[in-house]
């Protein structure tokens, strides 16, 4: 099967000038001949910061986001949306629409939470007892300005009889369980002319920026439990395995290429010094801007691993866990959103949000920024992020456009504690304000601008090419719905 277009970085910020500028201007926010997305959202500012304290409360990880899928769809549904379960074979996931005919327009809502961080909303260092678990992605506030923006969407849809589908993808698992990557092979995003998606941030920016492939999995080690002092020669410990694995896996960073990233955790390595453990598992990440470097790096891996069982007299074998292509940006759609981001605007602090941003930003040390930043507009540019995402998937079924928004104290970095006390905190509730605000207009414009999703399609053919064939870095497994039990 044929591998996305490559190179990657020169395809998705080089080549893709097709179109790249908006055909025509962005909605104005005092346009007085519709009704205005921007009021529609600050109309239901309660709500967003209603369900996105309710989603931050829940914390819920990757597939187990019961609680939090639910909410969001009693919301969808008290606003008339029908909404369908279930998809993708993942209980979790779900597709909320409103409208007839016309194009379709797609909005993605992330809900799950990290493991193993959790920070209640005071501004220093304040752990919760008992929480295993917490939004230091933010994923909290995209659930909640997705829903928002999807309901002021549909409002102008009604209000104006405007032909056309809102479309709001309830996406689980965006945390290691690729969820979207699931949808995506299901054929989810098929008859989607445009996907929107936002992230929280420490800035406020629709630059075209693409991301890393990944593949990750856990690597299960086998070995023979023994008495540790007693009779050492019986036992062959499946931690000395995992522990083998990593010291080549190290070996490897100094001779991988440039942008490639790896990494790992060592899930379980025993329970008790003097017993020779029989099981081990380390779980692992790899990364790079084309999926088939991905693969030459993978296979290395997997040679460590047999080599590190045959050294140590142990077993393995290993699960893959989840595989993201890297993000197809859309010139085209990326200037259109640039344009309406910079119509909202950022964010603005009170006097209050100021001091505590400020206590807060005193534990980022020489990563901290101004705080006048939150209000500012990044200039529009193009790049590459050392992240990973299966939004990728999603952007080589459909064009697809982001924009992210400062939801944290500028500095601050996200999969830290303070990313979790801001998204928690009124702070992360106006950068979620902002990105909805920002993909109301882009989804308005789009149902409104034919001549630009004509040129955001052109643009993402050309970009993936007409022997184009989509494949799944995860490969055929079914959601492994367990993986964070």
């Amino acid at each position: 099967m044929k591998l996305p277009v490559k190179p990657i970085v020169v395809a998705a910020l080089g080549a893709l000038m097709l179109g790249a500028a908006s055909t025509t201007a962005p909605l104005s926010a005092d346009d007085h001949t519709a009704p205005s997305p921007i009021a529609a959202v600050d109309a239901q500012a309660d709500r967003t910061a209603r369900v996105a304290q309710a989603l931050w409360e829940y914390a819920e990880l990757g597939y187990l986001e019961t609680r939090s899928s639910g909410l969001m769809q009693a919301e969808l549904e008290g606003e008339g949306f029908r909404v369908q379960t279930g998809i993708a074979d993942i209980p979790t996931a779900f597709v909320a629409e409103w409208g007839e005919g016309g194009p379709v327009i797609a909005i993605l809502a992330e809900m799950d939470a990290l493991p193993g961080i959790n920070q209640s909303g005071a501004a220093t260092r304040d752990p919760v007892e008992g929480k295993g678990a917490g939004h230091a992605c933010g994923h909290n506030l995209f659930g909640a300005g997705s829903l928002t923006a999807a309901i002021a969407v549909k409002e102008w849809l009604e209000a104006t009889g405007t032909p056309g589908r809102i479309r709001i993808y309830g996406t689980p698992a965006e945390e290691g369980g690729s969820g979207k990557v699931y949808m995506t092979r299901a054929g989810m995003f098929d008859d989607v002319d445009v996907a929107i998606h936002w992230h929280a941030s420490d800035t406020n920016s629709a630059s075209a920026r693409t991301t890393l492939a990944n593949r990750s999995a856990k690597f299960r080690f086998g070995g023979v439990s023994a008495h540790a002092a007693g009779a050492p020669e019986r036992g062959r410990s499946a931690l000395d395995g995992a522990e083998a694995m990593n010291m080549m896996a190290n070996m490897m960073h100094e001779h991988m290429p440039q942008d490639a990233r790896m990494h790992y955790v060592i899930t379980s390595g025993g329970n008790a010094p003097n017993v020779v453990p029989d099981f081990a598992e380390v779980f692992y990440y790899v990364r790079h801007p084309d999926p088939d470097g991905v693969d030459q790096i993978w296979a290395r891996l997997e040679d460590a691993a047999r080599g590190a069982a045959l050294g140590t007299g142990t077993d393995v074998e290993w699960e893959v866990i989840h595989g993201n292509n890297p993000l197809l940006v859309n010139q085209t759609l990326a200037r259109a959103m640039h344009a309406n981001l910079e119509l909202v605007g950022g964010v603005d602090y009170s006097p209050e949000e100021l001091e505590w941003a400020q206590e807060l930003q005193q534990s980022l040390g020489d990563a901290a920024k101004p705080l006048s930043s939150a209000a500012e507009i990044e200039p529009y540019g193009t790049s590459l992020g050392y992240g990973s995402t299966d939004v990728g998937d999603v952007s080589w079924a459909t064009p697809t456009v982001g924009v992210t928004t400062a939801a944290w104290v500028p500095g601050t970095s996200a999969h830290s504690w303070q990313a979790v006390a801001a998204s928690g905190h009124s702070i992360g509730h106006k950068g979620t304000q902002v990105a909805a605000k920002a993909m109301a207009l882009m989804a308005v414009e789009l149902f409104t601008n034919p001549e630009m999703r004509a040129a955001a399609r052109a643009e993402f053919d050309a970009a993936r090419g007409d022997d184009y064939v989509y494949r799944s870095l995860l490969g055929d497994r079914e959601p492994p719905l367990d993986y964070r039990r």
